[in-house]
Order: structure tokens, then sequence, then C-alpha cells
């Protein structure tokens, strides 16, 4: 075989060797070989360090990794390979204003680099949180290529009433989310950018309380600034209560010749529509007094507690378009995600309109300018809207049923605690025939009888004789893949793939 010749940079000196390697070597090896031959490349932890294949667009350069071999990337003679430091740093912002700089691995994605970031910040459940790109990047126009002028200034003048009420009902089109199955370099983070770190995914956020102080302050701050955004709407009364605890949070019980009205900046504590209603500091200060003497924490639980109470909470809003039955009209409405429903909400209001479990998805598919969901036998047809923002609403509903299928694996276990390594089998689902989930531990045993009719419990099990053959598959965390077999035995319905869902059957996506 014949040697390959490359020019290996050793970055933090610019020195320039040529090296020959054989194609077949690894790249770990590759790393092992220039440490020992090249002087200037031998500071540092090993394990810090790796191969990095630039490109002229710095989106495009990708780090080698370390189990492939270097022919896997095609080199050719002559290419350079840049020998340096994977770590980086990175300034992560919390809600709460404080910054932290991390240092992060550069090979790595964001979804591996969000468990280095949570576990320095004190967050154990990293799923359920995010990174916010803030800085805001000039969108691509799209070319009228075709049409008349007066359409080309109509589609205007209608996306410009659109940016206005998303603007209006703070929702989450505009958070530039970062792809968790993307690198920082793969999506243009640069070093000196600071991130900010929210929680995106609201699953297991009731569990959160004084116990964890750190999770705690991070809710309450995006409760009340959701609140004071007008992104929860609240009655005056209510917005008064919050306020009341606000007030206690920050300055501690109330004193009656200190705590009057005059001494609050109102902005900070009400929404802008009832910053101006007589009485409003008065009324606040009522509610102030009736927290007694609750220590902070203990008033960020109330605060907390009494959000969760919103019919809004939890709720990722998306500002779309629908048509209008037997009218050839499009509307806007507002698309809801939670973690157990997709909702159509009035986008004035914030009522829903109608709702679907999340568990009654079937599929969907986003495409640049519309998403569409189809709810298999739960609805008769797709529901389909006009949107940009479709990947992020795939993401969000992507994200929820991937959290679902981790926490009912290590969790439930079917009432076990979790084997890791156990597999599992899987029937097929389909009218006359019934679906025996089974889990198949790595130790020899007898295997138990049960029923699959409760709802929502997955009971083990195997009916039949020797005759029966199972098909082994393996359960992915973000797509569930399960070759399956079938049994004729038994008159029972299927299960509706809303069940299937919180099984683990769910696909994830559908082709457009």
């Amino acid at each position: 075989m014949v040697a390959l010749s490359l020019k290996i940079c050793v970055r933090q000196c610019n020195v320039v060797k040529t090296m020959q390697f054989e194609p077949s070597t690894p790249v770990y090896d590759a790393c092992r070989i220039i440490r020992e031959r090249v002087p200037e490349a031998q500071t540092g932890q090993a394990s810090d360090y790796g191969l990095f294949l630039s490109d002229d667009d710095p989106r495009k350069g990708i780090w080698l990794e370390s189990g492939r071999t270097l022919d896997y990337y095609m080199l050719r003679n002559g290419d350079v390979l840049e020998y340096k430091k994977k770590q980086r740093p990175q300034k992560i912002k919390m809600l709460d204003g404080a910054v932290k700089t991390i240092m992060v691995d550069d090979s790595k994605t964001v979804g591996e680099l969000l468990v280095t970031i949570c576990s320095r910040i004190g967050i154990t459940n990293y799923e359920e949180y995010s990174l916010i790109q803030e800085a805001v990047e000039e969108k691509k126009e799209d070319g009228h290529g075709s049409g008349t002028l007066k359409k080309d200034r109509t589609l205007l003048r209608d996306e410009r009433k659109m940016e206005k009420l998303k603007a209006k009902l703070h929702t989450d089109d505009d958070l530039n989310w970062l792809d968790h199955s993307r690198t920082f370099r793969e999506q243009g983070v640069e070093e000196s950018e600071m991130l900010l770190l929210r929680r995106k995914f609201f699953y297991s956020d009731q569990n959160v309380d004084s116990r964890d102080p750190v999770q705690l302050n991070l809710l309450y701050v995006q409760a009340r600034d959701d609140i004071l955004n007008g992104s929860h709407p609240v009655s005056f009364d209510k917005a008064c209560e919050f306020a009341g605890i606000q007030a206690q949070i920050q300055f501690g019980p109330h004193v009656e010749h200190k705590h009057k009205p005059g001494f609050l900046d109102l902005k900070e504590f009400l929404p802008k529509e009832y910053i101006k209603q007589r009485g409003s500091e008065k009324k606040i200060f009522v509610d102030h007094k009736t927290c007694g003497e609750m220590t902070e924490i203990e008033s960020k639980v109330k605060y907390v507690k009494l959000a969760r109470s919103l019919p809004t909470y939890g709720v990722s809003f998306f500002l779309v378009k629908e048509k209008l039955k037997s009218k050839n009209k499009l509307v806007p409405r507002l698309l809801g995600i939670t973690k157990e429903s997709v909702m159509r909400v009035e986008e004035k209001t914030k009522d829903v309109v109608q709702e679907w479990p999340l568990t009654t998805v079937k599929r969907w598919a986003a495409s640049p300018k519309s998403f569409t969901l189809d709810f298999g036998e739960y609805q008769e047809s797709y529901y389909s809207v006009q949107t940009t923002e479709g990947e992020q609403i795939s993401q969000l509903i992507a994200g929820y049923i991937d959290i679902i299928l981790k926490k009912k694996q290590s969790k439930d276990r079917f009432g076990l605690e979790g084997d890791e390594e156990s597999t599992m089998l899987e029937e097929s689902v389909s009218p006359k025939k019934s679906t025996i989930l089974q889990q198949q531990f790595n130790r020899v045993g007898r295997v138990e009888h049960g029923s699959v009719a409760l709802p929502g419990i997955i009971r083990s099990g195997s009916i039949g004789g020797p005759d029966n053959t199972f098909n082994m598959g393996t359960m992915p965390s973000a797509q569930q893949q399960i070759t399956t077999g079938q049994m004729h035995r038994g008159h029972m319905p299927p299960l509706s793939l809303a069940q299937q869902a919180l099984m683990g059957t769910i696909n994830t996506s559908m082709q457009a």
C-alpha cells in the first residue's frame, strides 16, 4: 500500500512537518506518532489534542474521529492537517444574568456538550435544556421569481404583520436554538460569543423544589420574565399576586414603613398593561404582606408553583397560518407544543381551540415553508400549517418524545429497576393481532405471562408455544427502530399509535 504524505501543522507554534502514514492508520495512532516524532507537539495532555481538517469556510472544517482511519476521510498527498487542542472556552449566560466561562470540546456536538455544561452549573436533567445563539443573523430573503409586483407587495405586507404579531405574542419562532446534533463550529458559534442557557423542554420541572436551588432559581427567572413580557397572559389580580411574591424574594418580609407606594419600579413587577392601573402598587404590597416570614427559597417555590397553574405554562408557541375550512384563506393561529399535547391556540387570547394528545402523533413532516402532522386513526385528515419554523417545531416534538422514551426506559422498565443492556422484543400491531412487549434480560430465566390490555402499562409476557419466533431489535434513544415479527393468536383491537409512542415504537419523522 502506498504511503500517504501529509503536512502536519502544530497549530500552537505554527510548525509544519511533512510526515508519511499508512492510509489504514487510525487517527488515534496518527496523533500518537505525531507526538512521538514532533517535539513541538509534546505539550499538554495527549487526550486534549486531535487532528483538524480545515476548510475555507470555517463551518465546514472537521475534527477527525479518533476511531476512524485516515483513508476514511479521503485524504490526498499534500493535504494539511492541524494538530491542535480540542478544548475551547465558551461563555454561557444564565437567565438570571450570571455568566460562566466553560472549557468545551470543539469536536463534540451540542447535545454532548450540554452534559458537561449543565454538570458544571449544577443541573442534572441536561436533556431538558438547550442553548440559544443570541446574535441575530440576517435572514436570507426569499426571491420572488414569479408573480406580479402587486403580489410581492402583498406578501411583504403580510410578512410584516406576522413579524409584528410574533413580537407582541413573544412566541418561540425567533429563538435561535442550537441544533443538538451538530457542533458549535458547524453552526458558526464563535469562541467570543455568549450563548444563553435556557430550559427548552418542560418535562420534569414539577420535581424542582427547594432541594435544587440552582434549577429552582432558573425556573423562577424564566417564569417571571414570561409573565412580565406577556408570554403568560394573567389577570390584574393574578399579576399583583405574582408581584407580591416577587417583592418577598427581592426585599424579604414586608416592612410597613418601608414598603409603600412609590417604593417599586412597577416595570419590573407588572406586565405593561397593568403598570398605570390605579392602586396596583398598594395591592402588590397587600399580597407581599401575606407572604409573612417566607425565606427567598420558599418564596421562589411558591412563585413557581403558582406559575405552573397557568394554562400557558410549559407551552412553546409558534405563530403559524392555517387554512379556513371551505375557504381558500390563511389566517394566523398559534401552534402550541407541550410534554403532553399539540394544540391550536387562539392568537389573541391564547385560549385553546383544539388539543391532540402528543401520544396520538403518528408522524410529521417539516418543509421550509410548512409543517404537517399525521394523527393516524385519531383524526381523518392531516393537520397542515404554513410556517418557516417547521424544523424547530419538529425538533421540539422529537425532543419531547425522546425524553419520554428515555424516562420510560430508565424509570418504568416494566416496574423493574432497569438493566440498561437488556433488549426489547415486539410483535406487530395490526387488526386481530395482539402486541406483546417482552423485556429480554441478559441472563437465563423464566418468561412471565402477562396481559397487554391495561392502558399505559407495558407487561412482560410470551403467549404460545415454541413455534413463535422473535426477531430482536435495539432501541436507539432518539429514533426507535424495532424489527418485528407476527403472532396470529388472540383477537384484540390494535394498540393505538398513541400508546406505542410511550412504549417506544413511534416513528420520529416522516418523509415530506
